[in-house]
């Protein structure tokens, strides 16, 4: 496993080693080790695991407020996405920057996304399964979101905006701005 530092370094992705042979393959995917030596030593406490039928399908961009906010680390276990976290930490020098990454279950590599980035997805293929792990508990008082489509974060997604379907929930978030007023 290798440790690969993103646009704002405190995003990385985890590439794994494939082992291939005859009966298939094989890839460590996570490794607390590993995690530490790039400076990651929180606990994950909750792992979730989702499901989605058709590509161009979003979630997100979702965060949790402290005091229940996440570090998180995804991994895609079938199909393809592209996977985006925005820094919304007050006072960082990337301050409502993005950084986005493609996931593949046929090329095994984690992103971690520690607290205090929202985070979505965008499914690239049908019958994606993506599993990640949280540092805290998910608590629904706590929840909020950021608009996806944001022109003042100007996230260059793989599809245009309109072949990119969500739910009304995700819709509705509101703007990078009225976040960060929300935060202050």
């Amino acid at each position: 496993m290798r440790v690969e530092r993103l646009a704002i370094p405190d995003v990385f992705a985890v590439v794994s080693e494939v082992h291939r042979d005859a009966r298939g393959a094989f890839a460590e995917t996570y490794r607390a080790s590993r995690l530490a030596e790039a400076g990651f030593e929180q606990a994950f406490v909750q792992e979730n695991l989702v499901r989605t039928g058709q590509a161009g399908q979003l979630r997100g961009l979702h965060f949790q407020r402290a005091p229940h906010a996440q570090d998180k680390l995804i991994q895609v276990v079938a199909g393809r996405i592209f996977d985006v976290a925005v820094d919304i930490r007050p006072g960082s020098p990337s301050l409502g920057r993005w950084v986005g990454a493609t996931l593949s279950a046929d090329a095994p590599r984690v992103l971690f996304v520690p607290r205090g980035f929202a985070h979505g997805y965008l499914t690239l293929s049908d019958d994606c399964a993506v599993a990640y792990k949280v540092s805290d508990y998910y608590a629904p008082e706590a929840e909020a979101g950021l608009a996806w489509n944001d022109p003042a974060l100007a996230i260059d997604w793989p599809l245009p905006a309109g072949a990119i379907t969500t739910n009304p929930r995700d819709a509705g978030w509101p703007p990078f701005a009225d976040v960060m007023a929300a935060l202050a």
